[in-house]
């Protein structure tokens, strides 16, 4: 007669309940432990929605302590990834309020290619869709720029794995929005993945991005966002790229040349690091404090992206 509830949201940590669905009685049994001390009633949260290219309401989910300032004051901190089916769920990260008690506003883009609104929120962001996904993350750029959550040159951007690959695309297109991004173990070199199947994991992706190999329809649309293949000379922002000599899923080298190309065609002097762990996987490294140090590292990053003067202008 008892179904267990596990809950919890940004602000809230994470709650264990027990529910009779005969008495009707919800009883609390667990409840997560912050040691430093947290008080929920010091943070605000909202879901919104953008409005994407085609008229798509894209939901974000937003994070900030209540008296950080909505005047575009605020420097942000945007997390994507919208592929496969997966959500991006908006549970309670006890690491981001190292940036959200420092006036950060914080929040998570649920684009096309999760499933945050259905089946077809992932249909729509998956194959000869999947540009979709990366327009969708535009929109919520746009929209927090527009009602002055953010304002253009404060905002950082992360994305790992498939969510590296919006930072890739978003990155090559960005006129002035950004002021950094983040990219972790980043699938950045899709064209060339894919048209490669002695590599493990290609036939089985297959599904998700286009077969290239057969299709010349999937070629040419891998081909015009593939964020290695699309590099420019233009500005870009600070970038920080993550990779794992040993991930199985995203090839370091793929970070590698990538930063390379980057490097040679970019215009301005804005930074551009890339960093190899040279024993870690695709989920970064083992060990509790390893994986807090990968954490801060990449908050180091945003925080002093945001404070420095070459944010402002992309042409420095």
């Amino acid at each position: 007669d008892v179904i267990r509830i596990v809950y919890s949201s940004l602000k809230t940590p994470q709650r264990i309940y027990d529910y009779n669905i005969k008495t009707h009685k919800l009883v609390l049994r667990k409840k997560q432990d912050i040691p430093s001390g947290y008080s929920s009633k010091d943070y605000r949260l909202h879901r919104w929605f953008a409005t994407a290219q085609d008229g798509e309401q894209v939901p974000l989910t937003v994070l900030f302590k209540k008296n950080t300032k909505l005047d575009g004051s605020a420097p942000v901190f945007i997390m994507g990834y919208g592929a496969y089916g997966r959500s991006l769920h908006p549970y309670f990260r006890e690491n981001i309020f190292s940036l959200v008690n420092r006036g950060f506003v914080f929040v998570l883009a649920h684009v096309r290619g999760g499933m945050e609104k259905g089946y077809d929120w992932y249909k729509n962001g998956r194959l000869d869709k999947k540009t979709n996904t990366f327009n969708d993350f535009i929109a919520v750029e746009k929209f927090l720029i527009k009602n002055r959550i953010g304002s253009a040159g404060k905002i950082i951007a992360y994305g790992a794995s498939a969510g590296g690959m919006i930072m890739g695309v978003i990155a090559n297109q960005d006129d002035g929005l950004l002021c950094g991004i983040v990219t972790d173990v980043p699938f950045v070199d899709v064209l060339n993945t894919m048209l490669d199947d002695t590599l493990p994991l290609t036939p089985s992706e297959w599904p998700e991005w286009g077969n290239p190999v057969k299709n010349p329809e999937d070629f040419n649309l891998i081909r015009s966002y593939s964020p290695y293949d699309n590099v420019r000379k233009k500005a870009y922002p600070h970038m920080m790229v993550l990779a794992s000599v040993s991930d199985s899923r995203v090839t370091y080298w793929e970070a590698a040349k990538w930063v390379a190309k980057l490097r040679a065609m970019r215009t301005n002097h804005n930074v551009l690091m890339l960093r190899t762990d040279m024993s870690a996987g695709h989920s970064g490294a083992t060990g509790r404090f390893s994986g807090l140090a990968g954490v801060a590292m990449i908050y180091a990053f945003a925080i002093k992206a945001v404070n420095g003067k070459r944010c402002l202008s992309h042409s420095q």
